[in-house]
């Protein structure tokens, strides 16, 4: 893609009081309207590099710079330009559907009747405009996921960052929010990075796959999916998706080996 970078990470390094070095010189650079997935094993640093991306977590050392300028300090000035969506959808249990996508723009000050118009857009978007008056309790776990989304999109982001949101749904779920995300990202050309443990997820979803070796994280592969979207089932079964998937496995098994080699020596 030639579009500017949106956002890069350099030479980023976290360490935590315990000795644990997460992440040690990662650096990458995410253009505007690129959807990036982050894989790796567990204990890659993945998420941390999501914190600090939105600024819920310092870097010990390195920079994350926005539009090539600013510095690690920058990235809370872009913080409104942000949605996270976490595994988990963290919902309030107390609240509606309604009250939950609402919250980010009671946050910004914004009264609900003034707010009404957008969350009511937003549940449309992820098909849950009949239950803005249901509760999480009366939802499924593929309808608590599409709230959070919702709840995400509510303030219309720059930067969509998701930390493994379907790993809990069963796999036809799945499946079905993987394409209503792309759909979305289509439309909306939001920049995502979207961390998972699947190959086939990211290959289904990414223009650009990089790869985490862990202990400590870093970069050990950024991979170009070359396929044009529309994505769709077609795709999932066709012989360029299995290639892809094959050489995608084939660069995170060589990232585990590389971490058990250095663990041997």
């Amino acid at each position: 893609m030639t579009s500017p970078s949106l956002i890069s990470l350099n030479g980023i390094t976290k360490s935590f009081s315990n000795g644990t070095v997460a992440l040690r010189d990662m650096s990458m650079d995410v253009k505007r309207g690129e959807f990036v997935s982050l894989l790796g094993p567990s204990g890659c640093g993945k998420s941390t590099a999501l914190r600090i991306i939105a600024g819920l977590a310092p870097a010990t050392l390195g920079t994350v710079t926005w539009d090539q300028s600013g510095s690690a300090d920058s990235s809370a000035s872009h913080s409104h330009d942000i949605s996270f969506v976490f595994q988990e959808p963290t919902l309030m249990p107390w609240a509606t559907v309604f009250g939950n996508v609402y919250l980010p723009l009671k946050l910004k000050g914004k009264s609900k009747a003034a707010s009404r118009d957008e969350v009511m857009e937003a549940l449309e978007l992820v098909g849950l405009e009949n239950f803005e008056n249901s509760y999480p309790r009366e939802l499924s776990g593929g309808m608590k996921m599409r709230v959070s989304i919702a709840r995400a999109l509510v303030t219309r982001p720059r930067l969509l960052l998701m930390d493994e949101p379907f790993a809990a749904l069963d796999e036809i779920t799945r499946f079905k929010l993987n394409n209503d995300l792309l759909h979305l990202w289509e439309r909306f050309n939001w920049t995502v990075i979207f961390v998972t443990h699947s190959v086939f997820e990211s290959v289904y979803l990414s223009n650009r796959i990089v790869v985490m070796a862990a202990r400590p994280g870093r970069v050990v592969e950024d991979m170009t999916i070359d396929v044009p979207y529309p994505r769709d089932e077609d795709f999932r079964t066709s012989q360029i998706y299995s290639d892809h998937c094959r050489t995608v496995s084939a660069a995170l098994h060589n990232a585990m080996d590389a971490n058990e080699s250095e663990q041997i020596a």
